[in-house]
């Protein structure tokens, strides 16, 4: 399959640049779409059903330079060095570097992602002093602004988040809350958390033109064995397992596969599993996601999920109608 067949045309002015405080949602069920909303959404989920959520928690990670660079710090190293994602071509050559807090940092290597040495050694509650909430490019672009927003920093969190670990936020939870949570256990749901560390498996681009040749980054995965067991028996006695977002979608089905370790309470690992047309789910009956961009590995997993003409053809009726798009957009719900 090639990497032009994910395409989609959409005007620039649809890109959400905010998360709105209530959510529109398209629903896909028997390749109809029709607009819901939260609340109705809800009201489908039944007893016996079980509905998983991401409780990672995304890092502030994202400091500028007093010269003007930007660097997104992905993982600390040995000796005070770090993976990052900056543009080099931009780093003067030989140049140290300022950071916010005295720090000083020098280009190391080359490569996606580059890699620096710092001055001394930074941890989160440096990120959450001098750092800013790593948003997508294109929401900078779409908001002419080049740092982001101090609101972000509650914006981009989900109202669960609690292991920190994120470069980005799993932005299918940003449409919920906890008190929806409890709504879907009084309907006698389950409710349960996985973990995944969204990085640069989930938000870097596609570059071969193959899709078979796109080598996916790996990220962090963690299900402990009592929710996994709980997924297994909402499988064997009929109930539907509802999956919030794409991130929550590739930790269950890297499971299924045996891509994690199995310890003693957790099945941990890492995993660069990558879902794209012709995959086959083994454990997700429904994929709530946000509208994602062309050519990525996230419409990849929507495609295999849904099919390829009919994610097409629902991202066009929701264009029409004026749907906000991507990060901070509206909600997507493809039903099996």
């Amino acid at each position: 399959m090639r990497k032009s067949e994910l395409n989609f045309d959409y005007p620039s002015e649809l890109i959400a640049t905010e998360k709105k405080p209530i959510s529109r949602v398209m629903k896909v069920e028997k390749g109809e779409p029709q607009e819901t909303h939260i609340s109705s959404l809800i009201s489908q989920i039944q007893p016996g059903d079980i509905f998983l959520i991401n409780n990672t928690k995304v890092i502030p990670a994202r400091v500028h330079s007093s010269e003007g660079l930007e660097i997104l710090f992905i993982t600390e190293l040995e000796n005070n060095e770090w993976l990052v994602l900056c543009p080099s071509r931009k780093w003067p050559k030989g140049k140290t570097l300022s950071l916010p807090g005295g720090v000083e940092v020098d280009f190391v290597e080359k490569g996606k992602p580059q890699k620096i040495r710092v001055s001394q050694k930074i941890d989160y509650q440096y990120f959450l002093e001098f750092g800013e909430m790593p948003l997508p490019p294109y929401i900078q672009e779409a908001r002419d602004e080049r740092s982001a927003r101090h609101r972000d920093l509650e914006m981009y969190q989900t109202d669960w988040a609690e292991v920190v670990g994120s470069l980005a936020a799993p932005t299918a939870s940003l449409h919920f809350k906890k008190n929806d949570l409890e709504k879907i256990k009084n309907r006698g749901a389950d409710v349960e958390s996985v973990c995944l560390h969204v990085g640069l498996g989930t938000f870097l681009p596609i570059t071969s033109d193959l899709l078979e040749e796109h080598k996916m980054h790996s990220e962090f995965v963690s299900v402990s064995k009592e929710v996994w067991e709980k997924v297994k028996e909402c499988q064997r006695e009929g109930g539907r397992v509802w999956s919030l977002g794409s991130t929550v979608t590739r930790a269950l089905e890297s499971l299924e596969q045996g891509l994690l370790k199995e310890g003693d309470d957790f099945f941990q690992g890492e995993t660069n599993l990558f879902i794209k047309p012709g995959y086959e789910f083994k454990v997700v009956d429904v994929l709530l996601t946000n509208f994602h961009q062309p050519e990525s590995t996230l419409i990849a997993m929507v495609m295999a999920f849904a099919g390829k003409e009919e994610v097409r053809r629902c991202y066009q009726w929701a264009i029409e109608r004026k749907f906000q798009l991507f990060s901070y957009g509206d909600l997507t719900v493809w039903m099996k």
